[in-house]
Order: C-alpha cells, then structure tokens, then sequence
C-alpha cells in the first residue's frame, strides 16, 4: 500500500497557539484526509518544540520552571486540536526521552562521519530566533525577522560541516522543481545558496550560558541548538534508527510557514545528507493570514483567535474559508467580512442551496427514497462529464497543494449542477407527469452533490458526513473516511444507494445576515456595560460600608500565576466608540509594545500618559471592547475622583515584573 506522512512543524511553545498555527494544523489534516480518501497508508504529526532561550525567559517572567512551563502551553496546543476538527496521529514533544535518544544518536551519526567540529566563533545573535547572523544575512545590521541589533558574541561551540554540502543541495533542487513548492520559495531558496551568505552552522549552546537543552553525546558541557534538536522529530517520532514506523513512512511531506523556510529548506536537507539519509519529498510552503494588511500580533491586538471564529460561524464553514480564501504560498487576509461573505456565497447560496432544493423535491416527488436513473439527454451527459472533469481538476490540484484552486473547482461542479436544476426544472417534469425523466434528473443531481460531498471530507469532515447521511449513506461517526478510493470516484455517477432514505430537507448552512450579526454583538457589548455598571455600584456600596464582608483567601500559587509588570506607556489615545476608555501601547520589555484598553479616560488626559510607568496583569485572556482588542489590564487604586494609576516609586526597566 502508498504510503503518506505529513508533518506540520513542531509549535515552539514560548507563546499560545493562534490563527497562523491553527491553519497550518487544518491544511495538515486536510492533506492527511485527502490521501486517506485516496486509500493511502497515512500518518499526520505534529507537536511542540520545547527548548532554548525564549523557553527559559518566558517560563522566569511566569515564575515557572522550564518544565512546568512547557507542560502547560504544550498541552494548550494539544487540546486545541480535536476542537478545531484536526485528527493527528501523533504528537512529539522534544522532551520526549524518545526523542531525546533519536537528537543523540543523529549527533553522534554525524560527529563520526566528520562533520562537526570545535571552533571559536564571533557572531550576531538574535535572542528571537536564537541563531547566530553573518555580516551578509543582516539587513542594516539589523535581524532579518525582528528587526532588533543582535548582541555581538564570541564563545566556543561545535559545528556542523554545512558549507561542504550547498553545492550537493544546489544541483539536487534544480534537478528536482517539486522539492520545494510553489516555485517562488524554490527560487529563493536557490537565491540563498547562491548568495554566498550561508556558512557553518553552529550547532550547541555552552552550559555555562544554556542548559534547558538536549546534551550532546560526545560533550557533556554543550546541548544542542533549538533547530538542530527540533528537526529531528520528524524522525524521531517514527522510531528512527530502529523503529518499523521509519521504514514505513519515510521520505514523507513537511508543511511549514515561509519564516521558517530556512531550517527546513537548507539546514534539514544538508543534515539527512550528512546522516546518509533520504531526503523528504516535497516542502510545502505558505504565506503569513494578515490583519488589515499587517501580520497578526498580540501586541497590536489583532490576533485571531481561531476557536472562538469556529465557534460562531461553525467549524466546518472557517475551516473551508481558510483553505479557500489563502492561495497556498501567498499572504491572505482575514476579516470576518470576508468570512461571512464567503459562507453566505460558497456555503448558503450554492452548495446548501443545491441540497436544500434537490432533498425537498426528492422528498415531494419521491418520497426521500433515492431514485433510479441515468443520462438519457445531451444535458445529462454534459453534467456527468463536468462531474468527471471537476473532480479530476480537485485531486490533481490538492495533491499538489493548491487547496484554493482545487476547491473552485469543484465549485464549478456546483454552481453547474444549481443551473442543471433550473434547466431540468424537475417539479414542471412532475406537473407534466414525466416520471422516469423527474426521476432520471434527480438521480443525476443527488449522485454529483455525493461526489461532491466526497471531495469535501478532507477539508469539511462533519459537514460533509452529514451531507452523505441526507444522501441516504449509512456513515459511522469515528472519523472513517467515507471512501478509500477517490481517484475511482471520479470516473462514474455510480455510488448512489438507489431506494435509500434521504432526507427531507437540509440546513446545513444557513446564511448570515450581517446586519443582525452586529446588532446580536452591539446587545451583547451592551449587556456587558450595564453589568458592568451594576458590579461597580455593588463595590461602591461595599467600600463604602464599614464592615464589608472580606475577599475570600487564595493561594501563594495562585498568586505566583498572575503575570504583574512594569511597562511604560509608548502611544495613548481615546478609543474611538467608548468616551471612557483610553488606548494605550505599552512596552513592557517585549517584541512589540502591547495595546491596553483602560476605563480612566475621564482621569487622565492621554498626552499626559506617554512616557510614564503603570503597572499591568499580563496573562489576562485578551478581550474585544467596542472593536478593539485588550491583551492586558492596566492596575489603578481608589475611586471617584481618587481613582490613580499604580506606579514605581522610581523608573524601573520595562518589562520589570512585580513581586
């Protein structure tokens, strides 16, 4: 049997999953789906990357050991997955002990052949990326991806022979165009390669300045640097050397972002060669999901948070718009207009439309019970050939990763089979009494909205097992793919259970009206308010009294877990609906200043508050308020005309935490 193995990149665990993680999993899960409809012998992984610096900085700023710390943000992207649909076979962590022996033995595999060394080196290192720059790869002596100066550093380290293999890796893409795909990141990383910039790549950390890492096997006083130890999982989590499992599934596909093109186009390749093992065989690479034009950060408020979207307009429908709305390989961006309307055109108009009129007039002209038929007409064959056509387009296209291609057109098949109904006009065939041509059309119709529902498992497994279900198919609900031959799909109408119950109707995606969309939200925020509102006069009237009932007692632990800051006020305005409340951007030490929505607009003018120190909570689920997000509460004492922010009695660091 085929095999297939695709892997998403394992999610460095310094920071929450959000919308760029979350697609990438779903595309994962699509392909793994998508090769299980094909028959393929499939295995999905994913996982967290769990070691370096930013791990042990952001597990101090929480008060947390590495450990601890890892546990929990591992287990957050563990739990988000079934709740987004995703069904992975495997989830590797790389402090696994497992995957610890696998980083050893691929060092020591690699040492022995003579392809790492001990060598003093001087170079720009980016905390942020936690790797080291050439003069080449900086841009304005700045890091190509954070835009910070890197601290200048000269230490003894260990090196991995990277040079000696770019030639090898140079002459194996061009021979090779589908290695990298779509062509642009092929070419770029051809540009890489021949630039002249890419040099040995230092391979540990000394103790002495890291210890939260793998220990390499030949030195007791260096573990192994975050790339060099995370790309192994790919293997590791098949059980090389020894495991059946890498036999199995190895080469198998990646799946990445296109910032980390880097490691997996040039440093991946150059260590398999050295370790004289196969190559993968295709690097699927995308673009970033945009904002309003402008990458998602939690500083800016604008990250997306993929279980709440799926939440409120189903999960099926935001998985189908993120594979159709991106073109793999190119920047998307995200609005929820652009989600509504996709669902209201896609979704609503064409295809639950299709269902709803095909199942009602099946259950009034046949009694649901699925009718007998065949192309007996011009028209009758041209849909079943655009059947063929369509489907054959959509497995071409999605197995060489262009989902958004692929699902237009299918969507072609769609829209086609809406016009079918309209020309075939199947309750004018019933007022004439035409039986057997009534029943011949709507045999056609059911058995391509089948085929189509098929297609549709990969990207929408709910909603399309509920579509086969109205169709009269007898699904299990464990995750079964409702076929193990696609590709033989596309070659007839056949498959349709002729006498079957289908259903009588269908609903499966109803239209959104925007309008009422926002007036349910203007409520809520409104509601919200007057709660607000009510909890504040019950806190007047409780400082007021002179006996208040004491705040129940809570842990020391409990305490440890809030996340309290020093950060100083960057940016303040007032927010644009909210007459009380001020937006602010605070930098608290981080990548990017954080915005802050504040209820003291009526205490301070805004001008009055750049440049001045406030206390902050951190770790507070960010929250929209009147259409801006809040990733944070800013900390004030008093009430009334006393309400005063909290702050350093003198100018501490950004960032400083507050114990």
């Amino acid at each position: 049997m085929k095999t297939f193995y695709i892997t998403t990149p394992i999610y460095y665990v310094n920071a929450n999953p959000h919308l760029g993680h979350a697609y990438t999993t779903i595309v994962a899960d699509a392909m793994s789906r998508f090769h299980r409809c094909l028959g393929e012998d499939t295995l999905f992984l994913t996982g967290t990357d769990e070691h370096g610096d930013k791990i042990v900085q952001a597990a101090e700023k929480r008060g947390l050991t590495p450990r601890q710390f890892v546990d929990e943000i591992s287990g957050r992207f563990r739990d988000l997955w079934p709740r987004l649909g995703i069904a992975n076979d495997r989830f590797v962590r790389t402090t696994d002990e497992e995957h610890k022996r696998a980083v050893q033995k691929f060092l020591q595999k690699v040492y022995d052949a003579g392809d790492i060394y001990f060598g003093e080196f001087g170079g720009h290192y980016c905390y942020g990326c936690e790797r080291f720059y050439t003069e080449k790869e900086l841009e304005n002596g700045l890091c190509p991806q954070h835009l910070t100066k890197p601290d200048f550093i000269s230490e003894k380290n260990y090196f991995f022979r990277m040079s000696k293999y770019l030639p090898w890796l140079r002459e194996y893409i061009l021979a090779n165009p589908d290695f990298i795909r779509p062509e642009r990141y092929r070419a770029e990383v051809l540009a890489m390669l021949e630039s002249g910039a890419l040099e040995d790549l230092c391979i540990s950390r000394p103790k002495t300045r890291l210890t939260w890492g793998i220990e390499l096997p030949f030195d007791s006083n260096y573990v192994c640097y975050v790339w060099f130890d995370a790309l192994i999982n790919y293997i590791s989590a098949l059980g090389w050397p020894d495991g059946p499992d890498f036999a199995r599934y190895w080469p198998g596909e990646h799946l990445v972002a296109k910032d980390i093109l880097k490691p997996h186009a040039v440093f991946w390749p150059t260590m398999l060669k050295s370790a004289g093992l196969p190559l993968y065989r295709h690097l699927n690479v995308h673009g970033y999901w945009l904002v309003r034009d402008t990458k998602m950060s939690k500083s800016l408020g604008n990250v997306v948070d993929p279980l709440d979207m799926g939440q409120r307009y189903g999960l099926d429908a935001f998985r189908y718009f993120l594979l159709r709305e991106m073109h793999f390989g190119s920047d998307a961006s995200f609005s929820e207009e652009a989600l509504v309307g996709r669902i209201n055109a896609d979704l609503a108009n064409d295809l639950g439309n299709l269902y709803s009129r095909v199942l009602t007039m099946t259950a009034k002209f046949c009694a649901s019970r699925i009718p007998e038929g065949m192309a007996q007409t011009e028209a009758d064959r041209a849909i079943a050939e655009l059947c063929a056509t369509a489907m054959e387009n959509y497995l071409q296209l999605f197995r060489n990763a262009r989902f958004a291609q692929a699902l237009e057109a299918l969507w072609e098949l769609v829209r086609a089979l809406n016009k079918y109904v309209d020309s075939e006009a199947p309750w004018a065939l019933a007022k004439a009494g035409q039986q057997e041509r009534l029943k011949c059309v709507l045999h056609i119709l059911l058995a391509c909205m089948r085929k189509v529902a098929l297609c549709l498992w990969a990207v929408m497994p709910k909603a399309a097992r509920a579509m086969l279900v109205q169709l009269g198919e007898e699904m299990p609900d464990d995750g079964t793919p409702p076929t193990r031959d696609l590709a033989a799909e596309a070659g007839s109408l056949a498959g349709l259970r002729v006498g079957a119950q289908a259903a009588p109707a269908s609903n499966l995606f109803p239209r959104i009206d925007p309008a009422a969309q926002m007036a349910e939200q203007e409520a809520a925020v409104a509601g919200a308010s007057k709660s607000a509102q009510k909890v504040q006069v019950k806190d007047e009237k409780r400082l007021a009294g002179a006996a208040a009932a004491p705040l129940p007692e809570i842990s020391f632990d409990i305490f440890k877990s809030l996340d309290l800051r020093v950060g100083t006020v960057r940016e303040a305005e007032r927010h644009p609906k909210a007459d009380r409340l001020l937006r602010l951007l605070i930098d608290f030490g981080e990548a990017e200043p954080r915005q802050i929505l504040s209820g003291i607009a009526e205490y301070y003018a805004p001008e009055d508050l750049v440049g001045r120190q406030v206390c902050a909570v951190l770790n507070l689920a960010p929250r929209k308020i009147r259409g801006l997000m809040s990733c944070g509460m800013v900390l004030t004492a008093g009430e009334g005309e006393r309400c005063r922010l909290l702050t350093p009695d003198e100018t501490v660091p950004a960032g400083s935490p507050i114990t």
